[in-house]
């Protein structure tokens, strides 16, 4: 519990603070609260402890310094995705979420490692052999990072809608893009992607 509220503040500064797409480049102590408490609520509802070890299919996964200090996180659930083809249809798979890593550690690697880890537990401990994300088709850094691990896109919804913190020391729900994309994590084809 201790670990989610520190994850709440370390994602909230890590990637709400200059959110790519024009958010503000510092928060106001009233955005950060905000925020904060937003994300700590989020975190508890999707990682924190559930019935039973064995129905849990949801983790936050914590990177740190040999100091303790917050690299990263990434966090892995089984969660409903829906088809391509727009219908209505929709299937359970690992659904990867809320990846940040500490500004001071960025481009060193910790992002791929914590993908991998990602895919490593869908595959290895929840028996999945496909792996999806949703990011924001606007985040061109984390979408060039998701294509150059495997990830491809499966389909866009443009009526979606996220934060944005706002120089004014708001924080507005604006539109974007959302982009599904999905990698092959188990299997020759992981391998042998062809």
């Amino acid at each position: 519990e201790d670990d989610l509220t520190e994850a709440g503040k370390f994602f909230t500064d890590a990637f709400w603070r200059g959110k790519v797409g024009g958010g503000a480049k510092t928060l106001s102590p009233a955005q950060a609260t905000s925020l904060e408490r937003q994300q700590i609520m989020e975190f508890r509802r999707r990682y924190g402890p559930k019935m039973s070890k064995a129905d849990r299919r949801a983790e936050l996964l914590l990177c740190r310094s040999s100091s303790g200090d917050f690299l990263g996180c990434a966090g892995i659930e089984v969660d409903l995705i829906s088809k391509a083809d727009g219908s209505q249809e929709r299937f359970p798979a690992p659904l990867m979420s809320n990846l940040a890593v500490n500004r001071n550690f960025r481009r060193r690697g910790v992002a791929e490692d914590l993908v991998k880890a990602a895919e490593e537990l869908a595959r290895r401990e929840w028996g999945y052999n496909e792996c999806y994300l949703y990011v924001e088709k606007q985040n061109v850094p984390a979408v060039k990072l998701y294509r150059k691990l495997g990830y491809r896109p499966i389909w866009e919804d443009d009526s979606a809608k996220t934060l944005l913190p706002t120089e004014s020391g708001k924080v507005k729900n604006v539109s974007t893009t959302i982009v599904c994309m999905k990698k092959r994590v188990g299997g020759l084809r992981s391998i042998f992607p062809f």
